[in-house]
């Protein structure tokens, strides 16, 4: 009986249930990625940290006028953010519960280590790329089972679904989701204007902000973790990632 109900009940991925925690993660998050993103465009000469749409198109105008340094440069950028998303997802996998204290954490010691990382050359800017690493690994932190997450490090879907939502709103039939859009985008513009400003007066070291940020998020997952082991606050049956506080659960996270 034990194994037959072992073999129903999928491994924790330790995804908050509760929107208590899942919301401020997200918008913390979100702030973490605009203000990281913000530095390093101004850092790396126009090269994006997180906002990979961007890139991609620098990719194809640089194709187009044979600028195969700069080619290189973007597209060394894309793969290591998709190495990130694709390393964070087997992370969150293998530790369960410790999902948000671990993944966190390892952000927070890539964005820490690119600050004495070797520059590089122009084609290969080894000086951004934990930076990147950890952009793209932080899309794991708020993922559930089937692969869904919120936006944290780019903004367009967020005003997408809030246009959409407007117009559904206006026909009854707006999802939960819609009230989180205008909070991520806040996160994500606020974050990108303290980046702005913390890069213009102290350079490069401006990215100790965001890594002190996200030490701080794994510290709260941490003492979470510990405090309340088996709480919905960092694990539990949860409803889509950008589901609003009302959503019903789905049966991704047990």
């Amino acid at each position: 009986m034990a194994d037959a109900d072992q073999k129903k009940t999928p491994p924790d991925k330790s995804f908050p249930a509760s929107a208590t925690t899942r919301i401020p993660f997200a918008i913390a998050l979100a702030m973490l990625a605009g203000c990281a993103d913000s530095i390093g465009f101004l850092e790396f000469s126009q090269l994006f940290m997180s906002f990979m749409s961007g890139n991609t198109t620098r990719f194809g105008v640089a194709v187009a006028n044979a600028d195969w340094e700069n080619v290189t440069r973007v597209a060394s950028t894309i793969i290591v953010f998709c190495f990130g998303a694709f390393l964070g997802t087997l992370i969150a996998a293998w530790v369960g519960r410790w999902r948000l204290s671990i993944l966190l954490t390892i952000q927070a010691v890539l964005m820490g280590i690119g600050l004495f990382m070797p520059w590089g050359t122009f084609a290969f800017p080894l000086h951004a790329y934990p930076i990147v690493l950890a952009l793209g690994l932080q899309n794991a932190i708020l993922q559930d089972e089937q692969g869904r997450s919120i936006a944290l490090t780019y903004v367009t879907g967020a005003v997408v679904r809030f246009g959409t939502g407007l117009a559904n709103l206006m026909l009854g039939t707006v999802a939960p989701s819609f009230w989180l859009q205008a909070p991520l985008w806040g996160g994500l513009s606020t974050g990108a204007v303290i980046g702005g400003v913390l890069q213009i007066r102290y350079g490069e070291n401006a990215f100790l902000f965001p890594a002190a940020l996200a030490a701080l998020l794994a510290l709260v997952a941490v003492v979470l973790t510990v405090a309340r082991p088996g709480s919905t606050l960092v694990a539990g049956s949860s409803p889509p990632p950008d589901a609003g506080s009302h959503a019903k659960p789905s049966d991704a996270i047990h």
